[in-house]
């Protein structure tokens, strides 16, 4: 008798680990095709995420002054009496509610935006209200504390960083792949569309590398001219943008309408003329790149054409270009790289010019 009650204990602690065994089994499969169906989510390869600064964003200029003026202590009393007020609509705020609106019309998401700021938690929470207040359908921010944006960028795999701040803009030129650009007041009257979101771009120095810019800089146009005639089949090296735009093209794939209906409008808008045109055409075709259109401006001021076209955000490399377009369409300028020959050459012109007037 005894023997018998033993072997159904035996039989009975078998079975009982026999089935933890299987549960814990079936919890791991589960979990490894939970992690998998989120790493699959998290593909961005075929999203645009950009990350724009909450002063990009919105309008914290008298924050900002208040942060210079009073530091940290002032800053945070500031922002914590004034908790409950909404703020107002920044220069990047038409470009971020524009292409948020291109996710209900696409097969699937195609736009991610990730606000970035360097407030604390708590001193973040009237930019979190204001996200809410404008049904903004975002659901990722970082809040640094303080610390510099510029590393955390690849951890939200951003492609393009807009800010005001210009030693931030700097260092994510210096240290990073990603697009950014140093994002000017908004313009006056400055009235969206908003059935399509639009991008304007200059060519040298932003879309393509600096190298054509630089023969005008250093010798004249006819020189630069004849270099590009010689070398129209060549096509262009990248720039800091030339990723950026062809992750443009590619998330126009995913939207119902044909490429020409596109509610994702792409220009370039360029200082070149004939006959260095040709060259900008026939590196698009070579890179695959459709570009919806192109403004070969030959000297002439380019803020027209801007307003015109009703750019949601242009980028160019010049200030002589961005002090017109700012005040007619949000702008942002590419700055060079620390140690670019483009920057060389500036900091040489500008030395030059402080000691002819000495």
């Amino acid at each position: 008798m005894e023997l018998k009650q033993n072997i159904i204990s035996l039989i009975s602690s078998f079975f009982f680990q026999f089935k933890k065994i299987i549960a814990k089994t079936q919890r791991r499969k589960k979990l490894n095709t939970t992690r998998k169906k989120i790493q699959m989510s998290l593909d961005f390869s075929e999203i645009l995420v950009v990350g724009v600064s909450s002063r990009a964003l919105f309008d914290l200029e008298k924050e900002n002054e208040v942060f210079d003026n009073e530091g940290i202590e002032g800053f945070r009393k500031y922002q914590l009496e004034h908790e409950n007020e909404v703020l107002k609509q920044g220069t990047a705020f038409p470009l971020i509610e524009s292409l948020l609106r291109l996710n209900s019309l696409a097969k699937k998401p195609i736009i991610e935006v990730v606000v970035m700021s360097r407030n604390s938690p708590e001193t973040g929470i009237r930019v979190l209200k204001a996200i809410k207040h404008y049904h903004l359908p975002l659901t990722r921010w970082a809040f640094s504390g303080g610390e510099p944006l510029a590393p955390f960028l690849d951890a939200f795999d951003v492609d393009l960083f807009l800010s005001k701040e210009e030693k931030e803009v700097q260092k994510v030129i210096d240290t990073s792949n990603c697009a950014t650009a140093l994002i000017y007041d908004p313009p006056a009257d400055y009235i969206p569309e908003t059935e399509r979101v639009k991008f304007a771009f200059d060519a040298d120095a932003v879309v393509f590398s600096e190298e054509s810019e630089l023969i005008f800089k250093t010798k004249d146009l006819a020189a630069f001219h004849k270099h590009e005639e010689e070398n129209e089949d060549v096509p262009l090296n990248d720039g800091p943008f030339a990723e950026l735009l062809r992750k443009l093209s590619k998330i126009q794939e995913h939207l119902p309408m044909t490429i020409e209906l596109s509610p994702l409008r792409i220009a370039i808008v360029t200082a070149r003329n004939a006959p260095s045109h040709m060259r900008v055409i026939k590196t698009l075709r070579k890179w695959g790149v459709y570009v919806d259109e192109a403004y070969f401006m030959g000297g002439l001021s380019k803020e027209k054409v801007l307003k015109a076209f009703g750019a949601h955000i242009f980028f160019d490399d010049q200030e002589m270009h961005l002090d017109g377009t700012s005040k007619v369409v949000p702008s942002g300028r590419v700055l060079y790289k620390s140690d670019s020959p483009m920057k060389q050459f500036e900091k040489k012109k500008n030395t030059d010019l402080e000691n002819n007037k000495l």
